[in-house]
């Protein structure tokens, strides 16, 4: 079975809420925001192009990114974790990557504590998605 590639929680709250809701939540889990990349904005100024607002967090939990980074420097090719929140309608759409499916490929699969902060980083996502609301593998 393959892992699914993020989890999916549709929210109810307009995006801007559902930004500050979602990096609450990452911060519970001891994950703080990196980056933050307004697609919208980018893609007005870079191309003239209108877009939904949508949002790119780079989330990072400093304890597991370090175990990774120590034991195998390509994890850093992977690194944040990807968070995204779109709006949707009146609502928001939040997607979490699974650091299982991403580092699930060679040579970092192999790799046994690779594998360990991958399990440990999926756990506190997916308690991100559950304080968030009902998750959706995709």
């Amino acid at each position: 079975m393959t892992d699914p590639l993020a989890f999916q929680i549709a929210l109810s709250e307009p995006y801007e809420r559902a930004v500050e809701k979602v990096t609450e939540a990452l911060k519970a889990e001891g994950f703080g925001i990196l980056t933050q990349i307004d697609v919208k904005a980018t893609l007005k100024e870079k191309l003239d192009e209108d877009f939904r607002p949508y949002t790119i967090l780079g989330a990072c939990n400093p304890p597991l990114a370090h175990r990774a980074l120590e034991n195998e420097p390509l994890v850093g090719l992977l690194l944040p974790c990807n968070v995204t929140v779109e709006a949707r309608g009146e609502g928001s759409l939040v997607s979490i990557i699974n650091p299982e499916a991403m580092l699930g490929m060679e040579p970092l699969a192999g790799n046994a504590v690779v594998c360990e902060v991958a399990a440990e980083a999926r756990v506190r996502l997916e308690r991100v998605a559950a304080a968030l609301g009902e998750a959706v593998k995709v």
